[in-house]
């Protein structure tokens, strides 16, 4: 076994998900990431940790879903699903700890599940997922082929690439973001600027009074869920303008890019995309809360080099922008108060390297991918 397999499984393990004696882990491995789950299983039992193990294949789901398809004449709804089963739900309610292993054979297995099924599946177990996150649930992915395909990469390089994105100095990351933190908990409104040649501009504005950002830095001890991490995010809302993203990204199994939104009292009133419109049209469509903000966040990671397809590295490559429509997480939220809520929340990504700055109550904290605590920054 590769060594970094088992750095890996020890970051995931010990920094990220935190993980002690006598606790009760559910560990959901992908197709693929066999190695990684190996390593995690061995790592569990060192700490003295009780572990489940799923298996988490797309190839699956799609099997599911088609045959939910055929058995409905095609036409389904959230009734023709178990509301949020028991069997699941009693999985999650129990566990202590979440892993989630990505991986998989091809990133696209349920591209040809209609998109009304795919919308139904995910209403009906909202429960399920609200179980799942109330526990210290961290997701990753191990280096598989099918993500280096999805990358434009050769495999050992991709491997290389996740490496240098998970395998980093946590800490000193993590006092490194907690500037954008406080710059962000000490303000009341955020405005992103960009203004290009050849694309729409963006000039969008949000509220984040009484809101409070997260540091995520890879490790649940800072509300933060992902390994890889890196970035700084918070729940807007109030939101107003136009916001461009020039990530391309695959939302719901369909290749989304040069997105458009405009927003007006804090909701979507008019959306364009280059292409994968019927996508994002969609999604906007899933429920009320899905055409309101549910996140802000900005990248940091800056051991992230470049755009994968994949929104776990992605959104938190430095010099990057991106906003989600949907679910806003409890944990920017004051006690007792309850955000944007939707069963969706999908992110879009901006290119923030150039012609951009950020603003927090009219001061700017980033230009041009620069923070004002970095060198190079101008005023």
């Amino acid at each position: 076994m590769d060594e970094r397999v088992r750095e890996h499984a020890a970051v995931l393990v010990d920094w990220s998900a935190r993980v002690e004696a006598g606790d009760d882990v559910v560990v959901s491995v992908a197709e693929d990431a066999h190695e990684l789950g190996v390593a995690v299983a061995e790592a569990l039992g060192e700490r003295g940790a009780n572990v489940t193990t799923l298996y988490g294949s797309s190839e699956l789901s799609r099997a599911y879903l088609k045959g939910v398809e055929v058995g409905t004449d095609g036409d389904v709804d959230a009734d023709d699903f178990d509301d949020n089963p028991a069997v699941d739900r009693a999985i999650f309610e129990a566990a202590d700890a979440y892993l989630r292993i990505g991986g998989g054979r091809n990133t696209t297995a349920t591209a040809d599940v209609d998109r009304p099924t795919r919308q139904a599946y995910a209403k009906a177990r909202k429960g399920v997922r609200e179980a799942r996150m109330d526990t210290d649930w961290v997701s990753t992915v191990h280096p598989t082929r099918s993500l280096a395909q999805q990358a434009g990469m050769a495999y050992e390089e991709y491997q290389e690439f996740v490496y240098d994105a998970v395998l980093r100095d946590w800490e000193a990351l993590a006092e490194e973001m907690a500037q954008m933190k406080d710059a962000l908990d000490a303000g009341e409104e955020v405005r992103i600027v960009t203004e290009r040649d050849g694309a729409p501009d963006t000039d969008v504005t949000m509220s984040i009074a009484g809101r409070t950002a997260v540091n995520s830095a890879a490790s649940v001890a800072y509300d933060s869920h992902n390994l890889p991490s890196g970035e700084v995010f918070t729940a807007p809302y109030d939101t107003e303008g136009e916001a461009f993203f020039d990530v391309p990204m695959t939302i719901d199994a369909t290749r989304v890019r040069n997105v458009h939104l405009v927003f007006e009292d804090g909701e979507v009133v008019d959306f364009a995309a280059e292409s994968g419109e019927d996508a994002l049209a969609d999604i906007l469509d899933t429920d009320a809360g899905a055409r309101r903000l549910g996140e802000l966040g900005i990248g940091m990671n800056r051991g992230i080099d470049r755009f994968t397809d994949s929104i776990l590295f992605d959104e938190k490559m430095g010099d990057t922008v991106h906003l989600a429509v949907g679910r806003a997480y409890d944990a920017c939220l004051p006690e007792g108060e309850s955000g944007n809520d939707s069963a969706v929340h999908v992110d879009m990504i901006s290119d923030v390297s150039a012609d951009s700055r950020l603003e927090v109550d009219g001061e700017v904290v980033q230009r041009n991918g620069t923070f004002r605590w970095e060198d190079g920054f101008e005023a």
